[in-house]
């Protein structure tokens, strides 16, 4: 089974909707690095997901013990740069991340399989977590994380909820 790597954007999303659990159901363990677990502690995740994202002893958190890749952190923050490089550790790994340079890096450079938060939420519907995309997507949006209409139209239509 493929290394599942998560950077904030997704705990984040789901953490905000009271919804981390997806991902334990879906993946089982989740690896993190340390910088994105504590981008989560310092604030990313919101006090509806804190307490969760604090007591999920599913999210492995990982020091990688070397210094960050500099062509990364020249393209992308710190978070998002450890998750590539924990994920390139991990081989095959499956990357979970939402910031779109970060995941072309991630694709088009590393050929790392990238899955958004998205596309988590379609999945945790075909497995029976969830009933509806929908209502998930706007709360997610109502918190003031960013999904372009684009976007959400094709999670939509992957979820078959265009007509809902």
């Amino acid at each position: 089974m493929s290394t599942v790597v998560c950077n904030s954007g997704p705990l984040i999303a789901l953490g905000g909707i009271d919804q981390l659990g997806i991902l334990r159901s879906l993946f089982g363990m989740v690896c993190i690095p340390a910088e994105v677990a504590a981008e989560c502690q310092a604030g990313g995740v919101s006090k509806v997901g804190l307490k969760a994202f604090q007591e999920a002893s599913w999210l492995q958190i990982v020091e990688l013990g070397t210094l960050p890749d500099p062509l990364l952190t020249s393209l992308l923050d710190l978070g998002e740069s450890r998750a590539i490089e924990l994920a390139l550790r991990h081989s095959p790994s499956v990357l979970l991340m939402d910031e779109a340079r970060g995941r072309r890096v991630a694709r088009d450079v590393y050929d790392l399989q990238v899955v958004g938060t998205g596309r988590i939420l379609v999945a945790a519907k075909h497995a029976s977590l969830i009933d509806l995309v929908r209502p998930l997507i706007d709360d997610i949006r109502g918190n003031g994380y960013w999904l372009s209409d684009r976007i959400v139209a094709e999670i939509l239509r992957q979820a078959r909820e265009t007509e809902i």
